[in-house]
């Protein structure tokens, strides 16, 4: 056999792990140099479609900002007509003040005129020198005094600072603390009158006279100890559980028990009206549309005198030089005659002449003046709603600050008074001794206890009271009382406070009796949760406010407001303000009364944390809402936290004519005083955003860019409001002040 022959091919080279690993690497380092080229593409592509698409949206946006300010003289122009119902507005409030006077003197009822100081300083003397009244006599006559403070409050509160004298302001408010001194006075005399027959009106059980009057402003009860037995301590009214459990050394001595329950405040101070000087200084600082200051009031009506006085000037100049030529001497008779007859054609021009720049002369000082007096309301209209920069000065801890709580309920006049001398039978005559001095407090605890060895032989007084039933506390009420020579309430003195919400009955110790009263935090309510402005009907709309603790429905009728409903924890509460008809400013003063408080003072920055907007954007936006309020609904945006201070966000829609909708469709709308714009963005949305929805444009006004979408129906009701409705809803809003409260 021969030899075997080779295998033919070649032979395959086997690779090393080495090998291999390196070239999965190579292919792995193409990949990603691929992926990473692929992905540096993609950027740049999306960096020049995103530039692309910036460009596109920047050269929208200024052809939009351009259009914008095409029109926006038109647009300020419209909506300066429009604002002009404020203008008329407040000539028909000053026609109503103006006849006021007049009404109250064909009614004819006795009853002064509190705003003329010869009347009410007459019936003050002539009450005064009444003497004898019975404590019924006096009640009766104190509906009357308290009618006659209402109005001058009313007076105070109502007239504009603009028309509000220096001189009237102290007369008024003098007129209402004589008022209110007198009537106390007069109370204090009533009361020493029934004290004197006080043993003629013994309890046959106990023997000592127990008194109860109630009246729908007053109630007092009184208690005399007669017998001077020293087990009875503890006394209640009867039928009520209102009383006092006093120590050994009251119920043995002459004295009488008095809680006096006045159902207003007339203890606390005024609250001071701005002079006119603060309003001169107020109305010089007035910001226009376009975010400039006026120049001073006093300033313009000078400019306007010297501008009359110019005019006039300038009207007698050619009489003066016709004078003169008159008086020149002529040498024939033909040329007087026609001297004459071109004299009478130049007088007849100058007469018409004259006649003509007055009426210009009275058209522009009337112009200049309705400018003037629109700029009042306007900087009227931004006082109710500026912040004060210094927090109310507070001198101790136990001190009372006003501007953080409210009195409510009244005031509790405790008192602690000696027993004056009793009648006496004498021979079918009843006797009595008459003090000059008059009705004397008891001192507790005396001045001087040397006598006395125990500490605890003057222990504080327990006092049960019942909360008055028309006030509303969302907190337990807090008790205070008041400090006679430091003129305030404090909250030291009273000690184991306890409250029953069922019953309504507070009950305290008190270490020494004087005036007390139950406070509230007047921010109880603030922030706000929500709002809703709705409206019913034209010259007609429902303002729903959410707060914590309650939800307030508020209906805005052509110039009066009216109290819907309250909601407290879901359920209904009823209230005596409901279906009552008031003005904006009475009515935004009994809900203060009632506890009901939602609107903020200038100092409530101080004491909530708010979303303070700048005030010029706010007033703006309110003007504006009140003027489409009839056609419009707004609401809450919680964006409107988001934003910065010089913005303002919320919700807007037309509403139907029909039954209202369940689920609207709202619109989101940003304004920043001169631009109103529509966010793309809904409440619904993750993020926040000021970009502008598709298809929409700027407008340097709320009214132009809701009258876009608005339909027929809505602008006529728009245009044919009542400027006395939009007043009020605008005073409203401004009184909320929703936008930088919730």
């Amino acid at each position: 056999m021969g030899p075997k022959e080779k295998k033919s091919g070649h032979k395959k080279k086997k690779i090393s792990k080495a090998e291999r690993l390196k070239q999965l690497q190579e292919e792995e380092e193409k990949k990603r140099l691929k992926e990473e080229e692929e992905a540096r593409l993609k950027r740049e592509k999306e960096e020049q479609e995103k530039l692309e698409k910036q460009r596109i949206e920047n050269e929208k946006w200024h052809q939009l900002e351009e259009k914008d300010l095409q029109r926006r003289t038109e647009e300020l122009a419209e909506l300066n007509l429009l604002e002009g119902c404020f203008l008329e507005a407040e000539k028909l409030k000053r026609d109503t003040r103006s006849l006021a006077h007049w009404k109250h003197y064909i009614q004819c009822d006795g009853s002064p005129d509190p705003s003329i100081a010869q009347e009410i300083n007459t019936f003050i003397s002539l009450w005064k020198e009444e003497t004898n009244q019975t404590f019924m006599e006096v009640v009766e006559k104190s509906k009357l005094v308290l009618r006659l403070i209402e109005k001058l409050k009313l007076i105070l509160m109502e007239t504009p600072p603009f028309d509000l004298q220096e001189q009237n302001v102290i007369q008024y408010q003098g007129s209402i603390l004589q008022l209110q001194e007198l009537l106390h006075l007069k109370f204090n005399k009533a009361t020493e009158i029934l004290l004197r027959q006080a043993s003629t009106l013994a309890d046959l059980d106990s023997g000592n006279m127990e008194k109860v009057i109630q009246d729908e402003n007053v109630t007092l009860y009184v208690w005399a100890n007669l017998k001077k037995n020293p087990r009875y301590k503890s006394i209640k009214f009867d039928g009520t559980q209102i009383g006092f459990e006093i120590p050994k050394i009251l119920a043995t001595s002459d004295i009488a028990l008095r809680l006096l329950h006045t159902h207003y405040d007339h203890v606390s101070p005024l609250k001071l009206v701005r002079t006119e000087q603060e309003n001169n200084f107020l109305m010089t600082e007035t910001v226009t549309d376009e975010g400039t200051k006026t120049t001073e009031v006093k300033t313009t009506e000078v400019t306007t005198t010297e501008v009359t006085t110019i005019e006039v000037k300038t009207i007698e100049e050619p009489v003066s030089q016709e004078d003169q030529e008159e008086c020149i001497p002529q040498e024939s008779g033909s040329l007087i005659n026609s001297e004459d007859e071109i004299k009478v054609e130049d007088q007849d021009v100058t007469e018409a002449q004259r006649t003509s720049d007055k009426k210009d002369s009275e058209a522009e000082k009337g112009e200049l003046e309705m400018r003037l007096l629109s700029e009042s309301i306007s900087a009227a209209q931004l006082y109710l709603i500026e912040n004060t920069t210094e927090k109310p000065f507070i001198y101790e801890d136990n001190e009372v600050d006003l501007c953080q709580f409210t009195t409510l309920g009244g005031v509790y006049h405790l008192d602690i008074l000696e027993l004056p001398p009793q009648y006496k039978p004498v021979k079918g005559w009843m006797i009595v001794q008459i003090l000059q001095e008059g009705l004397q407090k008891f001192t507790y605890p005396p001045e001087t206890v040397e006598d006395f060895d125990t500490e605890n032989a003057f222990p504080p007084i327990e006092v049960t009271l019942k909360v008055h039933e028309n006030v509303i506390f969302f907190e337990d009420p807090k008790v205070v009382r008041w400090d006679a020579e430091g003129k305030r309430w404090r909250t030291d003195g009273i000690s184991n406070v306890s409250y029953d919400a069922e019953a309504r009955l507070i009950s305290f110790s008190l270490e020494t009796f004087g005036p007390v009263t139950l406070i509230q935090d007047s921010h109880v309510n603030m922030p706000f949760l929500s709002w809703e402005l709705k409206p019913l009907e034209i010259n007609n709309v429902l303002l729903i406010v959410t707060t914590l603790f309650t939800e307030i429905q508020i209906q805005i009728k052509e110039n009066l407001c009216m109290l819907i409903s309250i909601k407290i924890k879901d359920k209904e509460h009823v209230s005596n303000l409901e279906g009552k008809w008031m003005s904006p400013i009475s009515f935004i003063f009994a809900l203060k009364e009632a506890g009901l408080n939602i609107f903020p003072s200038g100092h409530s920055h101080f004491y909530v944390v708010t979303n303070n907007k700048n005030p010029s954007v706010e007033m703006r936006a309110y003007r504006q809402m009140a003027l489409l309020s009839s056609a419009f609904a707004f609401g809450w945006s919680k964006w409107n936290i988001v934003c910065n201070t010089t913005k303002v966000i919320f919700k807007a829609r037309e509403q139907p004519t029909e039954e209202l909708i369940e689920n609207p469709k709202w619109v989101l709308l940003m304004f920043s005083g001169d631009r109103a714009q529509r966010l793309k963005m809904d409440e619904n949305s993750d993020s926040y955003s000021e970009a502008l929805k598709e298809g929409t444009e700027f407008h340097s006004t709320l009214y132009h860019m809701l009258k876009d979408v608005a339909s027929r129906e809505a602008m006529e009701k728009i245009n044919n409001s009542n400027c006395l409705f939009i007043d009020a809803v605008c005073h409203m809003l401004l009184s909320i002040r929703f936008l930088s409260y919730s």
